[in-house]
């Protein structure tokens, strides 16, 4: 990517909502004819009158698969997200991140071949349903898709390196930055806790966005 499209490459990746571990020989990517206009790619309202009146709310859109962080209605960043699969979909809704935990890991889910439990970093709870489920925005892989089991995903490079060893570089990092954001003035410590008055979710959209057929 880095060679490919220069200082730019990391706005193609967002663009297409995936990451650098996704991207080899085969994969079609949308790349538009000029490279500068995807510079600082969002889908995401730089003001969203909704939030007028919080001083920090997550707008999820299913559709677009991204979110956009806001205080008091101004975006402060956005960023591509991997939501929930068909037979996993995202919960729509308001929510609000009631819990937080930066070193989280699945209780039913596991790296593909390993017994290691999936990581999901820079965790933020923003819902239990009835049966106790728990969804979260959390770091994870970014294959372009809806691809969850209901979490909403985004970049750790970091995390992608450690267990994937892919990339060497590590560079996308939003869900540390959407976690620090979210939970500041706190300092994190590396343990789970629970939040109150913490960010507003609303999650919009429905998933209309789908994986590509093999």
């Amino acid at each position: 990517m880095e060679t490919r499209f220069g200082e730019r490459w990391r706005d193609v990746l967002r663009l297409n909502r995936v990451d650098r571990r996704h991207v080899y020989p085969g994969v079609p990517l949308k790349v538009p004819r000029r490279l500068e206009d995807v510079k600082d790619f969002t889908p995401m309202p730089a003001e969203y009158p909704g939030g007028d009146n919080e001083a920090k709310l997550i707008l999820v859109d299913l559709g677009e698969q991204f979110l956009g962080a806001y205080e008091y209605g101004k975006r402060v960043f956005s960023a591509p997200v991997a939501s929930g699969e068909v037979d996993n979909e995202t919960p729509e809704g308001k929510f609000r991140v009631t819990a937080y935990h930066s070193a989280h890991r699945s209780t039913d889910y596991f790296i593909e071949g390993t017994g290691i439990p999936y990581p999901m970093t820079w965790a933020l709870q923003f819902h239990v349903d009835r049966d106790g489920v728990a969804y979260w925005i959390h770091g994870r892989d970014m294959p372009g898709y809806p691809a969850s089991h209901g979490c909403v995903g985004l970049y750790d490079e970091a995390m992608q390196k450690k267990y994937y060893k892919v990339p060497r570089a590590p560079e996308m990092e939003d869900a540390r930055k959407l976690f620090e954001w979210a939970i500041a003035p706190l300092a994190d410590d590396g343990k789970f806790h629970l939040l109150k008055g913490g960010p507003v979710v609303r999650i919009v959209g429905g998933t209309r966005a789908k994986k590509p057929r093999e």
